[in-house]
């Protein structure tokens, strides 16, 4: 699997960053970085799927935004915003290609097609963070959960998604008693599968058809701004 994002740029842009990649894999639950730390990497995911949360006082943590191999998490480190607004969390397991942020610097004022792709990047997460804002505002459990199901399901290419009722609660600001209601009603209704923290997405135009209509927002943001994705 690749980077959408790097996979946009023709060769001549990509010779001032190619040298700098790295990949590397990591585990879920690792934390890449805190709010309020330098951002000392940037993130291709290739395979992996990361959160940008917020925290609070009390350890609770709600997801902001969700990013895979449609992005890039860190960025702003390379436009001169060096420290992180948000904690960054591996939400799935996976690949990942590794920048300095000095070196995507260096590149993207060498590549003009870089840079713009970079602020607008940067555009659709903050779109997806305003989204999220308005969906735990007004939207019912069970339809934030489907489209948050659906937007894991995207990213990792995989209907089989791994993830604890506890996480999942964390990640949707819900108690876990929620997530377990939900849980069983969409498993009773044939749209998934859920087992000892594995869900399997069993019926994908259903789970659209409960999900809120954020799911298909963000991806239309996402198209306005960087162009349709070869995710599913």
């Amino acid at each position: 699997m690749k980077n959408f994002l790097l996979s946009l740029l023709s060769s001549s842009d990509l010779k001032y960053l190619e040298p700098h990649l790295k990949s590397a894999r990591f585990e879920q639950h690792h934390v890449l970085f805190e709010a309020d730390e330098q951002i000392r990497y940037v993130y291709f995911p290739t395979g992996a799927v990361i959160s940008l949360v917020v925290t609070l006082s009390t350890g609770e943590m709600v997801e902001a935004a969700m990013v895979g191999v449609d992005g890039v998490v860190g960025a702003s480190a390379a436009l001169d915003g060096k420290v992180s607004l948000s904690r960054g969390i591996v939400q799935l397991g996976g690949e990942i290609i590794v920048c300095d942020p000095e070196a995507l610097k260096s590149a993207a004022l060498q590549s003009p097609k870089l840079l713009s792709l970079l602020i607008r990047h940067e555009q659709t997460v903050y779109a997806q963070a305003q989204q999220s804002a308005a969906c735990f505002a007004t939207h019912q459990v069970v339809a934030r959960l489907s489209r948050w199901l659906l937007r894991a399901r995207d990213l990792s290419g995989s209907d089989t998604l791994s993830f604890t009722q506890e996480y999942l609660a964390e990640m949707l600001g819900v108690r876990r008693t929620s997530v377990t209601v939900v849980a069983h009603t969409l498993q009773a209704a044939g749209l998934i599968k859920y087992s000892r923290g594995r869900i399997q997405i069993l019926n994908t135009e259903g789970l659209q058809d409960s999900a809120c209509e954020c799911y298909g927002t963000v991806k239309a943001q996402y198209a306005r701004l960087i162009g349709p994705t070869i995710l599913k």
